[in-house]
């Protein structure tokens, strides 16, 4: 039968569908929805102009209108992977995150080797707060599409916005490093290849290869931040540890003997201690590990860590901490709001010491417990000038002989303020 001889009604409906595709072309959308709705009323090739008009709907603005479109055409083929990528699209932006998630796993089900519709889930789980979800289905897309400059772009968004800007100078301080490496080496060696080290807060897992290239044969870390515990992995595997080091991604105080360790550790490394030494619940971390995690007169590493400072002026400091007249007007009561602390870099180093260094605390991070305590401090003011401040730095003891600290006459160009 040739098209002239086909029955009225298929053939209206053809003419009908022809002129909604021109129409739509021109930008007509207004008139092509009413062209398309003519041809799906006559039951004509649903599964084809359906996606036409949610399409359309979509440019319109009408994301409910278009959810309907793409409904009934899942309603006909329940894997059609444009419907289910396009209402994925659509639920996300109609605010509906967790249903969107759902249509577009169903989408990279349908279609498992379609980079766009990878990267679009990876981007809604990204809004989701889903990042390592996100990170690991953006590499995913990338192995599809290796020179994707916006799915590269994705991966290195999401990575740096999850990590702390001191982590890479940090890993890249020497001094640091063969300080920790040398007080590993020397408990490995005291205790032996046998010892069972956990490794608290490993970040990129260095601590924890140390361990493994002293000899040490089982190491447990973990990690709180789920992308960089699974980077730690990565690495670990990459340098070829993966059968002697286990990251968990989870903090150590969800940790169980029996479960993670298989017993008690004999070695513990970590590196919370941070700028201003007790962030991060130091105290509560390390009591924790000692109450449930290490064996008796297990082997701590930093065993003590102290604060230390002195007392000095610096206008350049001033203006970050206190403010007062500005531009003819007293701001000085927003000086309530100031910082405790502030992180010093670039001129904020221009300051003037106003006395000799002197220890503000000292914890022995060996021990169980410790005590909430408040303390007077005496300074010997061994020059003339407006106090501002003190300017605070640490000192950390590894082992006999090892120690590291930040002091700032010598301490440029690591990882801590």
């Amino acid at each position: 039968m040739t098209d002239l001889e086909l029955p009225d009604s298929p053939l209206s409906a053809r003419a009908a569908l022809a002129e909604a595709m021109a129409l739509h072309e021109e930008g007509n959308f207004e008139g092509a929805e009413s062209r398309y709705r003519e041809v799906l009323a006559q039951k004509y090739r649903v599964a084809e102009v359906l996606p036409l008009l949610a399409g359309l709907l979509g440019r319109l603005s009408r994301p409910k209108d278009a959810l309907a479109a793409w409904d009934q055409l899942l309603t006909l083929e329940p894997d059609h992977a444009v419907a289910l990528h396009e209402t994925g699209l659509t639920l996300h932006w109609l605010g509906r995150t967790v249903e969107a998630i759902t249509m577009l796993e169903r989408a990279c089900a349908a279609d498992p080797d379609n980079p766009i519709t990878i990267g679009n889930l990876a981007v809604v789980l990204a809004d989701a707060g889903r990042n390592l979800e996100a990170i690991r289905h953006f590499r995913l897309a990338l192995t599809l599409q290796p020179d994707n400059l916006h799915l590269r772009h994705q991966v290195r968004r999401l990575g740096s916005g999850s990590v702390p800007f001191w982590h890479i100078p940090m890993m890249n301080d020497v001094r640091r490093n063969d300080a920790f490496e040398a007080a590993i080496k020397a408990a490995i060696g005291v205790v032996g290849p046998e010892a069972r080290v956990i490794d608290i807060g490993a970040g990129s897992g260095l601590l924890s290869l140390m361990a493994a290239r002293a000899g040490a044969q089982k190491v447990v870390a973990c990690e709180m931040e789920p992308m960089i515990a699974d980077m730690a992995q990565q690495i670990v595997s990459q340098n070829g540890y993966a059968d002697r080091i286990t990251v968990y991604a989870k903090p150590s105080t969800e940790l169980v003997i029996g479960a993670e360790l298989d017993a008690p550790a004999d070695v513990l490394v970590s590196e919370i201690l941070s700028s201003d030494l007790l962030t991060e619940k130091v105290l509560d971390t390390f009591e924790d590990a000692h109450r449930r995690l290490l064996a008796h007169n297990a082997i701590v590493i930093p065993r003590m860590a102290s604060a230390m400072g002195c007392l000095v002026a610096s206008e350049n400091l001033g203006a970050y901490a206190f403010v007062g007249e500005v531009s003819g007007f007293d701001l000085s009561a927003f000086t309530a709001f100031a910082p405790q602390r502030l992180p010093i870099h670039g001129t904020m180093t221009a300051w003037e010491r106003l006395s000799d260094d002197l220890e503000l605390v000292r914890l022995d991070l060996r021990q169980n417990k410790h005590d909430a305590t408040l303390a007077r401090l005496r300074i010997p003011v061994t020059a003339s000038g407006r106090a501002l401040g003190i300017v605070q730095w640490m000192h950390i003891d590894l082992w006999q002989g090892v120690t590291f600290d930040n002091h700032p006459d010598r301490y440029t160009d690591g990882g801590w303020l």
